[in-house]
């Protein structure tokens, strides 16, 4: 089983952002981060959870995956599939925001069996108050 924090932070939305993820088994952990210049907050929370499974790639596991973003938890857990069978129009008629995210989210999930987990953000939560802390970092060197 491996345990997986993400969080996603931008500064201004769009703006400077970053992602992170905190990505724990049995042996080690493991700190993941970046960023992008000009992005939004719902970008980076989705590339967090790409980027720790880009990360674990291989790796045919178990996973929990805990995010204090209630977009990325329902756009898994509930809106996905409905997505996909609708070729990615939303229940409002819209193309799906963020489709090429959603779709390589999907595609990394479909080879585990993942636990969708959320938890409060910015509420003492030791590991996600880390993983806020590697966005948050990702977001600063983005700036560089």
């Amino acid at each position: 089983m491996i345990n997986i924090y993400t969080d996603g932070a931008c500064k201004g939305n769009p703006g400077p952002g970053g992602w992170g993820a905190l990505i724990i088994n049995d042996k080690d952990k493991k700190e993941i981060y970046g960023g992008e210049r000009e992005t939004t907050n719902n970008r980076m929370e989705l590339s967090a959870v790409i980027e720790a499974l880009k990360y674990i790639d291989g790796q045919k596991c178990s996973l929990s995956i805990y995010t204090d973003s209630t977009y990325v938890l329902k756009g898994m857990s509930d809106w996905i599939n409905g997505w996909k069978n609708n070729n990615w129009i939303s229940s409002t008629k819209k193309p799906v925001k963020n489709k090429d995210l959603w779709m390589i989210l999907d595609s990394l999930a479909s080879s585990h069996k993942i636990e969708w987990i959320w938890v409060k953000g910015h509420s003492g939560h030791p590991e996600n108050d880390r993983a806020d802390f590697l966005a948050n970092l990702g977001a600063g060197e983005s700036v560089k």
